[in-house]
């Protein structure tokens, strides 16, 4: 197994490379406007790593979000474009997931990341494997009381302080590929299925078509 994984949920640009054992390399960069521009890049940089071919990845994993949808769109586009053209499978995972997996706990927890509009997207773990509820997306104020009171990990737990109570600074801000790569390969191995690579937006985008606009007609 040679396991290509890509993520751009959220601000974090990431891709990882992994054998079935081990991640053999990592890259990344957070700026929440450049997915586009930074993702093959990094591509790039964790092949030249491990002293790897593109023509040897045997699959590729994206994560699937919940995340805004232009930064969503541009991993699992990506990972199709590179699934198609190299003749390989492409599969999905969760991007709070992959958050969840990387903090390693072994207790209830809570993973949120920034969804804009004073929202977050959340899921609540009984462990760093196993989601209880979610993913949502809804205002942090308005997660029931016993999600609030939790641990909790991502970008979004650190924006609204005053509604989560058990913030962990020490875990996860934003999705690692490495994470979502060594989470894959473990399912993988256990013959457990993966996801498929659709994005979860959980609601529309930002961008609008105009209303009113004037219609170009010819004389």
């Amino acid at each position: 197994m040679l396991l290509l994984a890509l993520d751009t949920a959220t601000p974090a640009v990431t891709a990882a490379l992994h054998d079935g054992r081990h991640v053999l390399a990592t890259a990344g960069e957070t700026d929440a406007r450049r997915h586009g521009e930074l993702l093959m890049p990094a591509v790039d940089r964790v092949l030249a790593e491990a002293g790897r071919g593109i023509g040897e990845v045997t699959a590729l994993v994206a994560g699937t979000g919940p995340g805004p949808y232009t930064g969503l769109r541009v991993g699992l586009a990506t990972a199709a474009a590179l699934g198609a053209a190299l003749g390989i499978p492409v599969h999905g995972l969760g991007t709070l997931d992959a958050i969840a997996y990387e903090t390693g706990l072994t207790e209830p927890f809570t993973v949120a990341t920034d969804a804009r509009r004073k929202e977050v997207y959340w899921a609540r773990y009984a462990d760093a494997r196993t989601r209880l509820d979610g993913p949502a997306v809804a205002k942090a104020a308005d997660l029931p009381p016993d999600v609030l009171a939790l641990p909790a990990a991502g970008a979004g737990a650190r924006l609204y302080r005053d509604a989560f109570r058990a913030v962990r600074d020490d875990l996860p801000e934003h999705a690692s590929a490495a994470a979502l790569a060594a989470l894959a390969a473990e399912r993988l191995a256990a013959g457990l299925p993966l996801d498929a690579p659709q994005p979860q937006y959980l609601r529309r985008p930002d961008a609008k078509v105009p209303a009113g606009y004037k219609a170009v007609t010819r004389a």
